[in-house]
């Protein structure tokens, strides 16, 4: 994927956009149920270890196949390791996070990182403030999320303080990671090399980090833990993020991070496969909101004239 120019930068999502935004949202909200299965037989920081790791591997291989440069002097790598260090800190929050809250309450805390976005990005990249007709659109999406997810919240387990705050915190740093990509020009390199400072990064700071927190480390996986890394590695961690990185080169900040509403209401309906839980009239209505919401945010201005 080559760093896009002036011209290849779009300033509505099309139809490319709106489905890969739609696949990663949907793996996305299957991957936060995942990790907290697999939290019961691998350690946290352990297991994103050797997601981080294998994704590394991948992205490398991908680039040598590809003959794109990782390395060349562009000017690039201090707002490069910025990012990575605010995307690993995202995740170690997200991974220790889930050993004290639920997976679905935690989401909605994580997925706060549009509002980080969309009040951040346009003090440096003005053509992406919103209008009032979007804020409108944005404060629907999130108070469908919190709708959808009440009857968890009212009438779930106990979840902790520290979980949602570990949470909170995690939506807040990729909302940041965000901000410093558009706000730094780190849009201009490949997609590629975006995705791998955070990804390098946070593969060398995680098997430091699980060891100072004394995590065992077993080498011996079932089916389901074996299944679960390689689906958060090859399309969690590689696949989607790339996507991901390369949809901020092309598209406008504001407009794509709003689709990341759909990621809670996807993990709620993937617990209610997975755990038998029943799927209420009020996530449907949910649902219903979140799409107006994002109609409402990629809704073209009109031209006078």
């Amino acid at each position: 994927m080559k760093p896009p120019s002036v011209t290849s930068r779009k300033a509505h999502l099309d139809t490319l956009a709106i489905s890969l935004l739609l696949g990663c949202c949907l793996f996305w909200g299957l991957q936060q149920v995942m990790i907290k299965a697999t939290i019961a037989e691998i350690p946290p920081m352990f297991q994103a270890s050797l997601r981080l790791v294998g994704a590394t591997a991948l992205l490398w291989l991908w680039c040598w196949w590809r003959g794109i440069p990782l390395f060349s002097r562009d000017g690039s790598w201090r707002a490069g390791l910025i990012a990575g260090a605010l995307f690993g800190a995202e995740f170690a929050c997200i991974y220790l996070g889930l050993q004290y809250t639920a997976a679905s309450r935690l989401t909605v805390f994580l997925y706060t990182s549009p509002f980080w976005v969309a009040l951040l990005v346009p003090l440096w990249v003005t053509s992406e403030r919103l209008r009032g007709v979007q804020w409108v659109g944005l404060l629907c999406a999130f108070v469908a999320v919190g709708f959808a997810l009440r009857e968890g919240f009212s009438g779930g387990p106990a979840s902790t303080a520290r979980g949602d705050l570990l949470g909170l915190v995690a939506g807040m740093l990729w909302g940041l990671t965000t901000v410093v990509i558009r706000a730094s020009g780190l849009t201009r390199i490949s997609a590629e090399k975006l995705l791998f400072y955070q990804l390098a990064v946070s593969a060398l700071a995680f098997p430091v980090l699980s060891m100072a927190l004394g995590e065992v480390w077993v080498w011996h996986f079932s089916p389901f833990a074996i299944t679960s890394l390689l689906l958060q590695t090859v399309i969690g961690a590689f696949a989607s993020y790339l996507a991901w990185m390369w949809m901020l080169g092309h598209y406008p900040a504001t407009k794509i991070s709003v689709f990341v509403f759909f990621t809670p209401l996807f993990a709620l309906l993937f617990g209610a496969l997975w755990l038998h839980e029943s799927v209420t009239p009020g996530l449907l209505a949910a649902l219903a909101t979140v799409a107006a919401g994002i109609v409402l945010v990629n809704r073209r201005p009109r031209v006078v004239g």
